[in-house]
């Protein structure tokens, strides 16, 4: 009888299987072990809630403070703006003041002048009230250097000193002592030198200078000197120096001289007062024949019109090189556009102790 064969259940196969089974079982172990491993930090939700907000703050104090230097940058330019526009203002208050201040002198001093002028007036009316309304003519013929003859004979009160050992004559030759008026001035600028020295104002100009030269003590020096631009004496052969009213020769050549003399250009009293300062030894009178203020200065004008502003400046300039020991006598043909020469000129004459003097138009 046949042996049956005995079964055997952990065979090879089993073993196989066993074997697999186990080691899928320890694959899954060590994957879900890993799987489930956590770091040893652990967040917390309420903290990191915290660094939101204020990392959301610093963020937005960050912005706050871009924001507050561009105003500050403004502001420090309004800052700027505004001490300019302060400094502007101080600036203009402080002319104003000296404008108020220039201005309420000059308002004082026209009232003073103005009041000495009216003293002044009631003085020459007192003395013309005592003088005798006739005069002898041989006996003022006498005492005369030359006879000057108007119409009529008539005897002028001037107030004029014509005393003096040393006596000068300044006659203004410009343009301007052509006439009155500045169209006539244009006009006769234009016109032959002839017709210009025949001019009514300027005959009268140099009969002036035959009056001042007629009465003038016969024992005195004198000289006549021109102005314009520059300063020129009258006779060219003296040279600057005083020549006697003794010789009568001399008084003839030099009115001679004067009577071609043609005006032309601008005045220049700095020429005029220098003319003083040449002299040796100075004047001790002098008589100044002028019909406005000056339109030239130390230097040359830039342009063709000079401004009243700017004729009163020349002549303030030129009184500060002026020897106000001199006395000058001014004698005033006036021309039109020129309202200030008047008191100027006599403000003039009143400082240095002259005379001032602005007579009718036939004198003399």
């Amino acid at each position: 009888m046949a042996r049956r064969r005995e079964t055997n259940v952990f065979s090879l196969s089993f073993l196989d299987i066993m074997s697999c089974g186990f080691g899928a079982v320890i694959l899954i172990y060590i994957t879900i072990n890993h799987g489930t491993e956590t770091s040893g930090v652990q967040v917390d939700a309420e903290t990191m809630a915290e660094v939101k907000k204020i990392e959301a703050v610093i963020e937005t104090e960050t912005e706050n403070q871009v924001t507050l230097k561009n105003s500050l940058a403004l502001v420090d330019e309004q800052i700027e703006s505004t001490d300019r526009n302060i400094a502007e203002i101080i600036k203009s208050i402080e002319q104003l003041t000296l404008e108020i201040t220039t201005n309420r002198d000059l308002s004082t001093t026209d009232v003073d002048e103005i009041e000495a002028l009216k003293a002044e007036l009631k003085v020459l009316q007192e003395e013309a009230e005592t003088l005798s309304a006739s005069i002898d003519a041989a006996e003022e013929q006498g005492q005369s250097l030359r006879a000057v003859t108007g119409e009529g004979d008539r005897q002028y009160l001037t107030g004029l000193n014509m005393g003096g050992r040393h006596i000068l004559v300044l006659l203004d030759a410009s343009t301007s002592m052509l006439d009155q008026t500045i169209v006539n001035i244009i006009r006769r600028r234009n016109l032959s030198p002839a017709e210009q020295r025949s001019s009514e104002k300027w005959q009268r100009g140099l009969r002036t200078v035959e009056w001042i030269t007629a009465n003038m003590p016969a024992t005195a020096r004198f000289q006549i000197v021109t102005f314009a631009e520059a300063a020129t004496a009258v006779d060219q052969t003296s040279d600057g120096r005083w020549l006697s009213a003794e010789t009568p020769q001399a008084l003839e050549n030099a009115l001679n001289q004067l009577a071609d003399l043609t005006p032309n250009g601008g005045s220049n009293l700095h020429a005029a007062f220098g003319a003083i300062e040449n002299l040796d030894p100075l004047p001790d009178n002098v008589f100044l024949i002028t019909d406005g203020l000056p339109t030239q200065g130390v230097r040359p004008a830039k342009g063709s019109l000079v401004s009243a502003r700017d004729r009163l400046q020349h002549f303030t300039d030129a009184l500060t090189t002026l020897n106000l020991t001199v006395p000058i006598n001014v004698i005033l043909l006036p021309m039109e556009g020129d309202p200030v020469a008047s008191p100027s000129f006599w403000r003039l004459a009143q400082i240095t102790g002259g005379a001032f003097l602005s007579p009718a138009r036939d004198w003399p």
